[in-house]
């Protein structure tokens, strides 16, 4: 027998009579699941996580070009499909009401539900939901049985129509045969095709959320929130965005399970505020999405069986198995709370607020013990059982819902929907199109003939489209020169383009030198990026110049020129060191306004720590809250989508160049700056000095020479972890050897152009993009 466990207490037994336990060792007649390197090595930094979805894992490979293939799908006929299957219904898992639209809306929402506007972390574009962790949460629930019931519809249409794409079309078609106008649909989620070990979801370790009837045995409050429910200092561990480990959002019953709605109204405004969400959003959300369906709460929770990621094998990925009954249709279990929120739970219209303001509501529970409420109204509207013909059921409300009742500001939201129901369809509308798509980045990525074009959109960081012909090969030359020619140095121009790029996040596609935001607030006013004011003036004199004496309708937008000035120093200095190369450019970024920039949004891509730039936030430390640099810097090395040879190239050639934030000595192994040599690695891997602490922290060091004692340079953690770092010594060594120069500054351009591209997505084709 193998036993697994996924806490302290609770464990899951597996027949291997048979098998190799080549696994691990044996432990009384049992193989123990053989410990990680995380196990061994806690504090190891995990380079690893740099890799995951790489090619190998790709079945469709790299050449695939989904954009072209989800073109060629009528779009209209595949909505029909879907939309003939909502309103059927299957033996294994029937359909509430004789319509599955309420439970697709539950895993549309769950799928995207996950974003968070700190990190870009979560949110529907990979399809996430199909992988653990989030396909085993308790929260998602049985969003395994709709994902399987879509199957053969993602199996007529095969690579051409995402999971990920497939999830939101479904919710969508859902909300329409049930009345509610969407604002548009939009493709262009890519699939992934494992796990995310990299995302951040909590501190805590796996529990038995199962246990709703017993808060005590809830995970600890503080683990991820500082100070109680109503204190002032009351704040969710960053970035995370769901009030307890396992859930989307927040806990149907009140934080913890209490059952106390202005608690719920505090935490529900915390976590979709991180959602990106605001009040009018929130509440828009919360009552169209309980405009429809009903809550499962009719077997205990400790009956339910295991979530699907270990689940028996013979469930073939199915987890949650209830053993009550037909394990579904009228005793199906879900999230532990039982009913309806309206009298028609397959039509939108306004009675979730009417409902919600006519009547007061007391608290009950469930039949599987959770707390809910009831009217008190005897004579309140009841709503007809999901699968019991004739069967009439009382109205219920969460207290999450309640807490929208109690709330000053959310109260003042839903009367003024409760007045002007044309107004909240339209807030749903709008707020669902947000939720759906806003980790899909620029409209450069949306896919299909529903797609919102308008410009005013602000979350989706509008960049006004070019009324001007691009420059040319000619032109890209001419500027070079009158660039270098400015005076700036090539220190100065390189940190200037890296600043502009390095706000990317691959996560939600947000940030990036396209639009040319270095030269907007908030970006302008960071204490990181005050370096490059100088450079920014300088070439908004070079735009103006040209723009002003070109010919043929021609112009050079800022963001282009930010982007080649670095381009240029690169080129004069890796001819500088011996080493000639051509940098790539690609022209055709555009100047975005003021008033198309977000300021609070974009507040959000500020860094704390940028180990590239070797800066760290002067408050870092209580905002870090033991989070080491190097692990700051790692994530934005994932955020950049790097692998991990082209982060030390990266890191390597922007210390030749001194590319640290404030010109500090930091990391610059070198008496050539400018010249793009291979000195941080020669003197990194150096057996010829040792590192001494600066400071007692730990944070700053000096290199000093074995046998004179001399102390020449000083580093950072975010220097030293290349050579700390068994497996990015590794790469460093590669770039310090004898034939290494060359090869160094290939890799540097390569990584360097890839940084420089990333917001590119108005010439992207691959499947990755």
């Amino acid at each position: 027998m193998l036993t697994i466990s996924n806490d302290k207490t609770n464990t899951q037994s597996y027949d291997m009579q048979g098998k190799c336990p080549f696994g691990g060792d044996r432990i009384g007649g049992a193989v123990s699941t053989p410990p990680a390197l995380s196990d061994w090595y806690p504090n190891r930094l995990k380079v690893e996580l740099l890799h995951q979805n790489g090619p190998q894992a790709n079945p469709l490979g790299d050449d695939f070009n989904y954009a072209e293939a989800f073109n060629k799908i009528d779009l209209a006929a595949l909505k029909e499909e879907i939309k003939g299957f909502l309103t059927s219904s299957v033996d294994w898992w029937p359909s509430d009401y004789h319509n599955y639209g309420p439970q697709m809306i539950r895993m549309a929402w769950h799928s995207a539900g996950t974003y968070r506007i700190a990190d870009g972390g979560g949110g529907a574009g990979e399809g996430l939901q199909r992988f653990a962790p989030i396909n085993s949460w308790w929260d998602n629930g049985n969003t395994d049985k709709s994902r399987r019931l879509i199957a053969p519809i993602k199996q007529k249409y095969g690579s051409a129509l995402s999971w990920a794409d497939l999830m939101i079309l479904t919710g969508n078609c859902a909300l329409e045969i049930m009345g509610f106008p969407t604002y548009g649909f939009a493709g262009g989620r890519h699939d992934a095709w494992e796990a995310d070990n990299a995302t951040y979801w909590g501190p805590e370790v796996i529990h038995d959320l199962r246990t709703a009837e017993a808060p005590d045995k809830m995970v600890n409050r503080d683990k991820r929130w500082r100070g109680q429910n109503g204190d002032a200092d009351y704040d969710l561990e960053n970035p995370l965005a769901a009030s307890h480990q396992a859930l989307i959002y927040v806990n149907p019953e009140g934080p913890y399970a209490s059952g106390d709605p202005l608690g719920s109204a505090r935490d529900i405004r915390v976590t979709f505020t991180r959602m990106a969400m605001n009040d009018e959003e929130t509440v828009a959300l919360i009552a169209g999405g309980h405009a429809f369906g009903k809550s499962h709460g009719m077997v205990p929770s400790k009956e339910i069986g295991m979530p699907p990621e270990i689940a028996p094998m013979e469930a073939m990925g199915l987890g949650w198995h209830n053993p009550r009954g037909k394990g579904n249709a009228e005793n199906t279990m879900t999230n532990g709370i039982e009913g309806s929120w309206t009298p028609n739970p397959t039509q939108w219209d306004n009675d979730y607020l009417t409902n919600l303001f006519k009547f007061d509501w007391k608290q009950e529970h469930s039949p599987a013990g959770a707390l809910q409420w009831t009217p008190v109204d005897p004579n309140a509207p009841k709503t007809p059982d999901a699968h019991i013909p004739g069967q009439m059921n009382r109205l219920m409300m969460m207290t999450t819902d309640i807490a929208l009742k109690v709330d000053p500001e959310y109260r003042k939201v839903c009367e003024k929907f409760l007045g002007d129901f044309d107004a909240f369809t339209q807030a749903f509308s709008k707020a669902w199109y947000k939720l759906t798509h806003r980790d899909m980045g620029p409209r450069e990525r949306y896919l299909g003939p529903e797609k919102v074009n308008e410009n005013d959109l602000l979350w989706q960081d509008p960049i006004p489209l070019a009324d001007y012909a691009p420059i040319d090969d000619a032109d890209v030359q001419a500027l070079k020169q009158e660039i270098l020619g400015l005076g700036i140095s090539v220190s100065d121009l390189v940190f200037t383009a890296f600043s502009a790029a390095v706000t990317h996040r691959h996560s939600d596609k947000r940030g990036g030198a396209n639009g040319g935001r270095l030269a907007l607030a908030p970006q302008k006013d960071w204490a990181v990026n005050r370096r490059t004011v100088p450079v920014v003036e300088a070439l908004r004199k070079v735009q103006e110049k040209f723009n002003g004496a070109a010919a043929g309708g021609k112009k050079v937008s800022l963001a282009d020129l930010l982007v080649l000035g670095g381009c240029a120093a690169l080129e004069k200095a890796a001819a500088d060191a011996g080493v000639p190369t051509d940098v790539p450019f690609t022209p055709g970024r555009r100047d975005t306004t003021q008033e198309l920039t977000d300021i609070e949004m974009f507040t959000w891509l500020k860094p704390v720590a940028d180990g590239f730039r070797n800066y760290l936030d002067r408050n870092f430390k209580d905002i870090a809250q033991g989070v080491a640099p190097e692990e700051f810097f790692l994530d934005k090395a994932h955020l950049l989508a790097l692998t991990a040879p082209e982060w030390v190239a990266l890191t390597g050639g922007l210390r030749a160049m001194n590319a640290n934030h404030d010109n500090s000595p930091y990391g610059i192994f070198t008496d050539r700056v400018g010249v793009l040599t291979n000195d941080f690695f020669t003197v990194l891997t150096s057996t010829d000095y040792d590192w001494k602490k600066a400071d007692a922290t730990g944070m700053t060091f000096s290199l000093e020479h074995r046998s004179t004692g001399e102390s020449r340079y000083v580093a950072t953690r975010a220097d030293l972890v290349f050579g700390s770092n068994s497996q990015l010594r590794a790469v460093a060594e590669v770039y310090a050897g004898s034939d290494g120069h060359q090869r160094f500054v290939k890799a540097f351009v390569k990584a360097w152009d890839k940084v420089m591209m990333l917001d590119r997505y108005d010439v992207k084709t691959s499947y990755s993009a």
